[in-house]
């Protein structure tokens, strides 16, 4: 069945959560196959599908194209969509417009956005709508540029700080979970014992309740960008590849397609037709 938020609340301390992400329907279909406790249909899909530079050119009707296909491909999920740079910077009202199009119009049951102190009157409005919020905090790639670039966030005493009562603001704020992205694992460790909501890792180390990564790069196919804290668990990139130009090979020398792939009819016919 179809976990719910309070069943990923009773995660916390436990057994840790799997947060796979999907972009299309063929992702979606995989992901549930593969038992996970979420599918984040996340905005790095502008890079991994779209081909942009960075998540700052995705819309929020990328965002509803996307998180449509991935819930048809897992009907039984529990989907959490990103709201995209742009849908809730401008304001309350503006977020709670997105927010509200994102889950009625593709069926996911929560949203996540980046960011901390800034975003909390955002997390409030939308909890107490009735909308459930995932935070996410440490690197947040839709504001990268102004952080120095994609690198390790907290290092230092006020950064971690700032990162700490960031997650801590956030549960106050309503938000059920929060990501930690590419903060010293110690750092991950002290924000989980000290906050009573799931903390989702991706290079946050061990500890954290949950650990998430994109779905191209645990398969090896995005090959462009590869964090530290990516583990390839297959290289299908490379695959595919291969099997691209096997097929381009085979086309040119007519070995393929053979009778096995070629459909017959009657020699009579065929006399007919001359």
């Amino acid at each position: 069945m179809k976990k719910t938020v309070p069943d990923i609340l009773d995660h916390k301390g436990k057994v840790p959560l799997v947060v796979m992400t999907a972009y299309d329907y063929a992702g979606g279909l995989q992901c549930e196959s593969a038992g996970g406790d979420i599918i984040l249909v996340g905005d790095s899909l502008g890079m991994t599908v779209l081909g942009y530079d960075s998540t700052m050119q995705v819309t929020v009707e990328d965002m509803i194209h996307h998180a449509k296909a991935v819930r048809r491909g897992a009907p039984s999920s529990f989907i959490v969509v990103d709201m995209p740079f742009g849908s809730f910077q401008t304001g309350t009202p503006d977020a709670l417009r997105a927010a509200v199009r994102l889950i009625k119009e593709t069926g996911a049951d929560a949203v996540k956005l980046e960011g901390g102190e800034p975003v909390l009157e955002i997390v409030q409005q939308l909890t107490q709508h009735n909308i459930p919020v995932m935070g996410h905090v440490g690197l947040t790639p839709q504001t990268a540029t102004a952080l120095g670039g994609f690198k390790v966030q907290g290092k230092d005493e006020k950064s971690a700080q700032m990162i700490l009562e960031g997650a801590k603001s956030l549960e106050r704020a309503g938000a059920f979970s929060v990501v930690l992205e590419a903060i010293p694992h110690k750092l991950g460790t002290l924000i989980t014992e000290q906050i009573g909501i799931p903390t989702i890792g991706i290079g946050a180390g061990s500890t954290c309740d949950g650990q998430v990564l994109v779905y191209h790069d645990v398969l090896g196919i995005y090959d462009r960008f590869k964090p530290k804290f990516v583990k390839q668990y297959a290289e299908l990139g490379r695959l595919s590849v291969e099997a691209l130009v096997q097929y381009a090979e085979e086309v040119r020398s007519r070995a393929f397609p053979t009778l096995e792939h070629s459909f017959s009819m009657s020699d009579d016919v065929l006399k007919r037709l001359y």
